[in-house]
């Protein structure tokens, strides 16, 4: 292990003012090292998409520090916080989020599109190569509604690496599928944490997901009760 490539300080987040106010994560400390692969376990509404949306930045902590790849996410501005994203964090979500108008290429493409150090050539390259890496080569060419669960899990597993981010955070990734696809996809994600050492979160609800994880944090009413 190189070192911790995420690090939550006394991290707590608030929704809601007054007597409104609900607190989602309470006085978080975290480190998770290059390499890892950490399953947050816990049932709906204990704080775990919270801590991975504060983690990953897409959300702002009411009060402590977090540090993604040695950056402090809670010093950088809204603006600039996208360019943070896709040089060092992929995501998966439950719902797939592919552009139903785009081909599976084009859904991995997109992400590329943006990034001026690349030609063209090497942006199709890079496509193909990770179109390969989740075997949907065959499928390049199908729009989403023409692809099972499965298959747009694989594209939107592909679009979250095609950038090569050291870290993949997952958010119920499997939670849309039946047992034997999801199966496959954590296979996929558990593979690239050993073959690309690409740091894994995911979160899940389901204890027999947090089986492919190295670690596993049990939450709790916004606080990390148990580690193993």
């Amino acid at each position: 292990m190189a070192g911790p490539i995420i690090e939550l300080e006394d991290v707590n987040k608030e929704f809601g003012k007054g007597k409104n106010t609900v607190a989602a994560l309470k006085d978080v400390n975290l480190q998770i090292e290059a390499g890892d692969f950490v399953a947050v376990l816990g049932p709906s509404g204990c704080g775990k998409s919270t801590l991975l949306h504060v983690m990953s930045g897409l959300e702002a902590p009411s009060s402590g520090r977090v540090l993604v790849d040695a950056v402090d996410v809670t010093l950088i501005s809204e603006r600039d916080m996208p360019k943070v994203r896709a040089q060092k964090i992929g995501f998966v979500f439950q719902s797939f989020l592919l552009v139903e108008h785009l081909t599976a290429y084009e859904n991995i493409e997109a992400v590329l599109w943006p990034r001026t150090d690349m030609t063209k050539q090497e942006q199709e390259e890079r496509t193909l190569s990770v179109l390969r890496e989740v075997d949907m080569l065959e499928r390049r060419d199908h729009f989403p509604r023409q692809l099972s669960g499965g298959e747009q899990q694989r594209v939107a597993i592909g679009r979250a690496l095609v950038n090569e981010p050291p870290i993949l955070f997952c958010d119920e990734p499997t939670g849309n599928l039946d047992s034997k696809t999801g199966e496959n996809i954590l296979k996929i994600i558990a593979q690239l944490n050993r073959e690309k050492r690409m740091t894994v979160v995911l979160v899940t609800h389901n204890q027999d997901i947090a089986k492919f994880a190295k670690r596993t944090l049990s939450m709790k009413d916004g606080v990390i009760r148990r580690a193993t």
